[in-house]
């Protein structure tokens, strides 16, 4: 949909994840419905498998594979003042059959939300899926699962400000963007956060000679790793074999000394357990190093 050059600033619109007749049964004004979302529901045919409505991809030139693109999220904007959340996910038999998705307002002047009286939610918008194509031999897959093309990540921390790094496996890479959440809890458990369409301002660039075999990413207070798996142990795994990798790669420490360190000072944590395929994160304070 859009071709780029290295380097350049992209400024994108997202959509939530749901259609207009559904958001209108639950509550939201018809009036509240954006016209965008309308016209795609209506308009957009060619539909791959999965339920998120994802904006590009992006051509960014220069992008080859065995090359990382470079994901730099500068602003994160609220264009609407609700979101939702259902009711689903990795123990399913707590939701109620039949009731409907709760549609949660949004003080966006405060970024802060009322769930019930008394229980208020801090909002940390971020994009739940950023991601490039998949290498070919996996043909076309669903917008669910995450893997080693990044994609449906769900990972709660890259709020504007932060880098993920992600594999190139096809020409240009082809950037996708979307799921937009305006606060989500680790683990992701009902299988949605606060569920709600974004704005934000992305920088792709190309990053030669980087090669990775899993996305990775940075805050301004962390180095994170990544891995994603069916099992949830291998998926661990390879996110801590990654810090390993990483920290054995970028502070001239042997394997045995980052393992160490990733002990003594990393955070492994659940990213999304209701994707297809389970997500693990290890957080790694940059303040250790002096």
């Amino acid at each position: 949909m859009l071709t780029i050059a290295s380097g350049d600033i992209i400024d994108v619109d997202t959509l939530l994840t749901s259609v207009p007749d559904r958001l209108e049964k639950a509550g939201v004004p018809a009036a509240d419905v954006q016209a965008s979302l309308r016209a795609i529901v209506e308009q957009v045919k060619d539909r791959g498998p999965g339920g998120h409505i994802l904006t590009g991809p992006v051509f960014v030139t220069g992008a080859e594979p065995g090359d990382a693109l470079e994901v730099k999220v500068i602003s994160i904007d609220l264009p609407i003042a609700y979101g939702y959340n259902g009711c689903s996910g990795f123990i399913r038999e707590n939701c109620v059959a039949g009731r409907g998705p709760t549609i949660i307002q949004m003080d966006r002047k405060n970024m802060r939300a009322t769930f019930l009286p008394g229980i208020v939610i801090p909002l940390r918008p971020f994009f739940g899926s950023m991601g490039v194509a998949p290498p070919p031999a996996m043909g076309r897959v669903s917008s669910n699962p995450p893997g080693i093309h990044a994609g449906n990540l769900d990972n709660k921390e890259l709020v504007a400000g932060t880098t993920l790094w992600i594999p190139v496996h096809v020409p240009g890479a082809l950037f996708e963007i979307g799921d937009g959440h305006a606060a989500q809890g680790d683990g992701e458990v009902d299988q949605t956060a606060i569920e709600t369409s974004l704005r934000g301002k992305v920088q792709l660039t190309v990053r030669k000679g980087l090669t990775l075999a899993w996305p990775r990413a940075e805050t301004s207070t962390h180095f994170i790793s990544m891995g994603t798996d069916v099992d949830l142990t291998k998926a661990t795994r390879v996110a801590i074999q990654e810090m390993v990798d990483f920290l054995a790669a970028t502070r001239k420490i042997d394997k045995h000394q980052a393992y160490q360190l990733t002990s003594l000072a990393g955070d492994v944590a659940i990213t999304q357990l209701v994707d297809g395929t389970m997500g693990v994160h290890v957080k790694l304070p940059k303040s250790i190093f002096k």
